[in-house]
């Protein structure tokens, strides 16, 4: 299928079809300690739009190529998916996943994620590829980072080293 000037569709002439935005959650429910890591998770899928495309109907399915993190610090980590939750990880909490971020000091981050979309159309043959990505950045969420003391009661770091806070 072409454009109107009669070159190849590209995301410019689908993005009328976009996905929504996706949201960011930060574990553990968007509050954090600064010197430990946050788990951030955006979550996003295949979504298929149908519509009118050049008079035509058409169906476009978006999939998430890549995901850029806005930690709000100034820091970004790209990921080839939205990351998951330390449950769905099988990891303690506060600790490193792909999508985590650790912020050196206390305050109020404004973060947000953009997803990168690829595209496939069909027109009733079947699905062709559309060239480009589509950017689609998610909301900010308010990220509240505090400051605090750990102390072990039963044991120690010495005698316990993974422990949290050693």
């Amino acid at each position: 299928m072409t454009n109107d000037d009669g070159a190849p569709l590209t995301i410019t002439d689908v993005a009328q079809f976009a996905p929504a935005p996706v949201t960011t959650v930060g574990e553990p429910g968007n509050v954090g300690v600064a010197g430990l890591p946050m788990n951030f998770v955006a979550s996003a899928s295949a979504q298929t739009r149908s519509g009118t495309l050049l008079g035509r109907p058409v169906s476009v399915r978006f999939s998430p190529a890549r995901f850029v993190f806005s930690y709000g610090d100034g820091s970004t980590a790209t990921t080839a998916g939205g990351g998951q939750t330390w449950t769905a990880l099988g990891q303690a909490p506060f600790t490193p996943t792909p999508t985590s971020h650790t912020y050196r000091t206390r305050g109020t981050f404004l973060t947000h994620v953009t997803a990168y979309y690829t595209a496939e159309v069909d027109i009733g043959g079947g699905w062709f590829p559309v060239a480009g990505e589509l950017a689609i950045e998610g909301s900010a969420q308010r990220i509240r980072i505090y400051e605090a003391d750990t102390a072990l009661v039963a044991r120690t770091c010495a005698e316990q080293p993974r422990a949290t806070g050693c």
